[in-house]
């Protein structure tokens, strides 16, 4: 009897130690996703007040307290946006990576693309500098086009690309332009003809074709000349560099074209001494 009751004794002991157990563990669980709230909710005061520093301080601590709340991921890009709002684009690109790489299948894939892809574009400078971040940029606004069709994040990426290739190709004929004050003429010719090929919609295509009828005038490849002169006059046939091009071929239109030019003027100056306008 005496060990019945012993047993019976431990037995309540025990259920009574796990009820304990299981309302501590209620409790803590209870008291982490307060911690998670509070964490958050800190970070975007923070946010609101400038200190972007400390928020994505804060929405990191998200992250670690409970790395498998639903707020973990949102605040994984939150803390991209912070470092995005102040220009810390180098820090904003490490958060974004990170988030791609431990949340691959998140709902706000498409945002994260487009904030790494924007802050590679807002690293641009201009055409002269190194092309690292245009070429990122490009990258990822083209996956966003591809990957997401039917959102706004492509709509501004399909703009944002058509920017782009004016870069590149603005950068293209700054080299070409270099090489041919260096007099190497295959490098130049091969510049110019990038942005032909590739960059085609761009307002430079119609200094490229020039450029590339008068280096191949200058090497005196005048059939592969005049083959660049009839498409820039077939497609541009109204612009300056049509005209320009023109003159390659007829040393005595340059000439004619002045001499046109002072007879104008020589009319315009009678016609304002006809009529007494003070020049």
């Amino acid at each position: 009897m005496n060990r019945f009751i012993l047993l019976l004794s431990i037995f309540i002991l025990s259920v009574s130690c796990a009820k304990e157990l299981s309302k501590k563990s209620v409790i803590n669980e209870k008291s982490l996703d307060d911690q998670v709230r509070e964490a958050y909710l800190k970070g975007l005061e923070s946010l609101e007040e400038g200190d972007v520093i400390f928020a994505a301080k804060k929405f990191n601590e998200v992250e670690i307290l409970f790395p498998q709340s639903d707020l973990a991921p949102k605040s994984s890009l939150m803390a991209a946006y912070s470092y995005y709002t102040q220009d810390y684009y180098e820090d904003t690109i490490m958060e974004l990576q990170r988030f791609l790489k431990i949340y691959p299948k998140d709902k706000n894939l498409d945002y994260a693309y487009y904030l790494l892809a924007i802050s590679h574009y807002e690293q641009i400078v201009d055409e002269k500098k190194d092309t690292f971040s245009i070429l990122k940029a490009k990258q990822y606004f083209e996956y966003i086009n591809l990957t997401y069709p039917n959102t706004e994040y492509s709509i501004d990426a399909s703009f944002k690309i058509e920017l782009i290739n004016d870069i590149l190709a603005a950068k293209e004929l700054y080299v070409g332009r270099y090489y041919i004050d260096k007099k190497k003429w295959i490098p130049a010719i091969n510049r110019f003809k990038n942005v032909v090929n590739d960059y085609d919609t761009t307002i430079y295509v119609e200094e490229a074709l020039y450029r590339l009828v008068e280096v191949h005038y200058l090497l005196g490849l005048k059939e592969e000349a005049k083959k660049y002169a009839k498409l820039l006059g077939y497609n541009y046939q109204s612009s300056q560099w049509y005209e320009n091009s023109y003159a390659i071929f007829d040393e005595t239109y340059k000439k004619r074209k002045i001499k046109k030019k002072k007879e104008k003027n020589n009319l315009v100056k009678k016609i304002k001494t006809f009529l007494n306008i003070d020049e």
